[in-house]
């Protein structure tokens, strides 16, 4: 896969004053974290990787691959600072993880026997509910 520890170094982070009611602290204080990384710059993602990750995000990149994640539900900076980065990585291994490829299954004879034997069933029961052919 990849190194968190080395991903996480490539992360760049920016705090800005959080948005909503909130009176005089969030006036003053910038706790939202607002963290970027960009996938094609990246020196830990190998070329495979990052292929795979802008195909898989590609909405939630940026014109220049670049992955913009915030977070301010805390009103500590450092809390959505370890929140968003938990964020990332989550998101990063989920758009690295290749799902295996559907096999479809096959009708067991027994069942497709039942299948005609009851529209058999049935179209015998409707037949019989008709009004009777007099000629």
């Amino acid at each position: 896969m990849f190194s968190v520890q080395a991903l996480s170094k490539e992360f760049t982070f920016k705090a800005i004053r959080s948005s909503g009611s909130g009176g005089q602290h969030v006036n003053k204080v910038s706790s939202k974290v607002e963290l970027s990384f960009n996938v094609s710059g990246s020196s830990v993602l190998s070329e495979k990787q990052k292929q795979r990750i802008v195909d898989k995000l590609g909405r939630k990149l940026g014109k220049d691959t670049t992955l913009t994640l915030q977070c301010g539900t805390s009103r500590s900076q450092y809390k959505n600072k370890s929140m968003v980065i938990k964020r990332a990585i989550d998101l990063l291994k989920s758009a690295l993880v290749v799902q295996k490829k559907r096999v479809p299954t096959k009708i067991p004879k027994a069942i497709i026997k039942k299948r005609i034997k009851n529209k058999r069933f049935q179209s015998e029961r409707k037949k019989n509910r008709q009004k009777p052919n007099l000629d």
